[in-house]
């Protein structure tokens, strides 16, 4: 077990899960993820093993089936993922937070319906914000779902659709006019409809069409796709919680956690370019004698280990918040922000400390070197947590004139 990043606290329960799935990720991921990484290729066999594990029900209430485990467990259970393949932690939390929107706003139905096939991994969840004209904002959504009869027609490109191939459960946000007169704010008019579909590519179902993958810098393996929807019929019941105008505060509520989730993955990222640098600088030689006994090396390891740390301690802190039941967006913006800076930076110095070989595909840096970049953007830009960061400062902080 590493020296960094530990947590105090954990319980027995949470400890062993913790060190069963550290064993897999040393077992089964690390030895093949460089090579399923550069061919691009679906995890399959490790997907499996995480169903195995219970790792897809690990926040869903033990009623439906899950292991009813807390944030901070799915948290940390990340961060080990995230060590090994940060693909693989992609591929759990866009199933998580579907499943946690479901958990926190769905109607008893949607909850019987769903939950206890996500737990065992049968349903896989993905969710879908963004589009080609928009990015961070959200209030800027021109997919639209209107009523008809007993259903509503939905209309719309959706864009970065994370296992939009694999998933067959997809939490969809789009406008919805109907019992919201013209002036409403765009937020206040959102609905989140539940898009069930066949896994694949192409026409998943009448008006929805999957396209092939996006070809992407890194975070291979993983299907990160487009979603056409042209007449796509869904039936009154798959509007999340059974009321239209509330989409924007669920989504927003999901990606709250996977803020935290993405915290999880920058430190789980950066712990892994950590052990990789400390562990090339001890033989590779220079000038007679290891380059970890040259100064320079040991102050960067030393603000390597230091940054490694800082990510876990926020990263943790933001999640217990959550579990608590309190407000976390300033302490998930926080997490999510300096974790996944610092992940890019201890990546590059790591990379640096290869020297030229860090440069060679042979090299486990050069993939975690194309991997840290998605997280300075995923969930939310370092730009969008700043303004969520201040604007919370100046409500804490108001000035009493």
């Amino acid at each position: 077990m590493s020296r960094l990043a530990q947590t105090a606290g954990l319980t027995d329960v949470q400890q062993e899960i913790l060190s069963t799935v550290r064993d897999f990720v040393d077992k089964e991921i690390i030895p093949v993820a460089t090579q399923l990484e550069h061919r691009d290729e679906y995890p399959t066999d490790i997907v499996e093993g995480l169903k195995e594990l219970g790792l897809f029900g690990l926040m869903i209430p033990e009623e439906y089936g899950g292991l009813g485990e807390s944030l901070l467990t799915y948290a940390l259970c990340v961060e080990e993922i995230a060590r090994g393949w940060m693909s693989v932690s992609g591929i759990i939390n866009t199933h998580f937070i579907v499943a946690y929107m479901l958990k926190q706003h769905g109607t008893q139905e949607q909850k019987d319906t769903f939950l206890p096939r996500m737990a065992l991994g049968e349903v896989r969840g993905a969710f879908s914000m963004s589009e080609p004209a928009l990015g961070s904002d959200v209030s800027a959504i021109s997919s639209k779902g209107v009523k008809d009869g007993e259903e509503y027609v939905l209309n719309g490109q959706k864009m970065w659709l994370t296992n939009g191939g694999t998933s067959t459960l997809v939490a969809v946000l789009c406008r919805s006019d109907e019992g919201h007169p013209e002036g409403t704010a765009p937020h206040k008019s959102m609905t989140t409809f539940l898009v069930e579909k066949e896994p694949g590519f192409g026409e998943v179902r009448p008006g929805l069409t999957i396209p092939g993958k996006i070809d992407k810098m890194g975070y291979k393996g993983v299907d990160t796709t487009e979603l056409i929807m042209d007449g796509l019929r869904i039936p009154a019941n798959r509007v999340l919680g059974g009321t239209t105008g509330r989409g924007f505060y669920q989504m927003m509520d999901g990606v709250e956690v996977g803020r935290v989730n993405v915290a999880a993955r920058g430190c789980g990222v950066a712990q892994r370019a950590f052990e990789l640098g400390v562990s090339y600088a001890q033989q590779r030689e220079t000038f007679g004698k290891p380059i970890a006994q040259h100064q320079a090396i040991q102050f960067k390891l030393a603000e390597m280990a230091t940054k490694v740390e800082a990510a876990h301690a926020m990263m943790v802190n933001a999640a217990r918040k959550k579990d608590s039941g309190e407000r976390n967006d300033l302490e998930a913006g926080m997490a999510k922000y300096l974790a996944s800076e610092y992940c890019k930076e201890v990546v590059e110095d790591a990379f640096r400390i290869h020297g030229g070989y860090g440069f060679s595909k042979e090299y486990e840096i050069e993939r975690l070197y194309r991997e840290a970049p998605m997280l300075l953007i995923g969930e939310g830009t370092a730009e969008i947590q700043k303004m969520i960061i201040g604007r919370r400062l100046l409500e804490e902080y108001r000035f009493q004139g």
